[in-house]
């Protein structure tokens, strides 16, 4: 594992690990659910071999909030789990955002709702992005398509986190996890400069004392004022966070979009359409939130349609509406429960909406 010249081959969920051992991550704790077992299981050995510390907790709600005590003490740390862990972690991740506190949370969804199944889905988006816990929050949601690119959007994760001083979320699914493919160990090296984490809790010795919380009892405006700090921030973020592809949008007349595994599977269909003469591009969000709205408003100078694709009943079309001022028709083609698609299935839906 110390290569930085040759491939590994390597499943996702290790994938993920070893670039957040390599990231600098010194805290991990999980509980075991299917389809993301191999992420707990490699950081039992790995993390301790590389001088961090890893935790089996006794549930997801006890890992999430051992992650609010590591993170406030400046540690880089990190937890993950599959859709119905995720859910059980809902509210220790608002007190983590409500405490501006960095970490990372990896979410390996399964098809749901409730235990569901433990194929790859992607029901989760509404949980991820619009803040599945209570009170007015956001959490960075990055949604790698490939295990090459969730090496390196793993590392950055942490980086983003300490930049931003909140929760990032990578969201995966079972077939980024489970798929083992070759990926180039790139080093880690700092994407943004990274600021003086001034606000931990590290012994008071010489300085007044810190204090992190979430709970704000006394009769004040001290909490609306938090509120309005989060949202200042959180529009820093949405101005400066963009993180998108796009695959011959230039002269699409249809453009499809998706993201995560769907997105990859779309790429097939894509190319399927372009050897038929048809002018279909791709739109492939690569962070879901900040959501990248203006890709979508340049391509309808062309585009008369906007095909959305999940492996849901549909949850990023909304989205989609709204980042298209409803200037355009968007379609859907998906299905929840742990239903793939295939370049196939994508490409006769093409055909059926390019052709109306």
């Amino acid at each position: 594992m110390n290569s930085t010249t040759e491939k590994l081959f390597i499943k996702g969920n290790e994938v993920m690990c070893e670039a957040a051992v390599r990231a600098g991550c010194g805290f991990f704790a999980g509980y075991p659910i299917t389809p993301q077992n191999e992420v707990p299981e490699y950081m039992s050995w790995r993390l301790p071999e590389a001088g961090g510390v890893f935790l089996q907790a006794e549930s997801e709600i006890a890992a999430i909030n051992m992650l609010f005590g590591a993170a406030a003490t400046g540690t880089r740390c990190m937890t993950s789990s599959s859709s119905p862990g995720i859910s059980l972690k809902q509210e220790g991740i608002s007190y983590i955002a409500g405490a501006e506190l960095p970490c990372v949370i990896a979410n390996i969804q399964r098809g749901g709702p409730g235990l569901g199944n433990i194929r790859g889905a992607q029901g989760d988006y509404f949980q991820a992005t619009k803040g599945g816990g209570h009170g007015d929050y956001r959490l960075i949601v990055l949604a790698p398509a490939t295990c090459q690119e969730l090496w390196q959007l793993t590392m950055n994760a942490f980086d983003y986190a300490d930049y931003y001083r909140n929760p990032v979320l990578i969201l995966g699914d079972g077939i980024l996890g489970q798929m083992t493919e070759p990926v180039k160990p790139i080093p880690y090296k700092p994407i943004v400069e990274l600021p003086e984490k001034d606000w931990i809790l590290n012994g008071c010795k010489g300085r007044k004392p810190r204090v992190i919380r979430t709970l704000f009892l006394h009769p004040s405006d001290a909490l609306t004022q938090h509120n309005q700090h989060l949202q200042e921030k959180y529009q820093k973020i949405h101005q400066e966070l963009k993180l998108v592809e796009q695959v011959n949008t230039e002269d699409a007349k249809l453009v499809v979009t998706a993201y995560g595994s769907t997105a990859r599977i779309a790429k097939g269909a894509i190319q399927m359409a372009r050897r038929k003469g048809m002018k279909v591009g791709l739109i492939r969000p690569i962070a879901l939130w900040p959501f990248p709205d203006q890709a979508y408003l340049s391509a309808l100078g062309t585009a008369k349609k906007i095909l959305v694709c999940e492996m849901s009943q549909g949850q990023m079309i909304e989205d989609v509406r709204l980042a298209c001022q409803c200037k355009c028709p968007v379609e859907f083609f998906g299905y929840g429960g742990g239903w793939y698609p295939t370049p196939e299935k994508i490409f006769d839906r093409i055909q059926a909406v390019y052709e109306e």
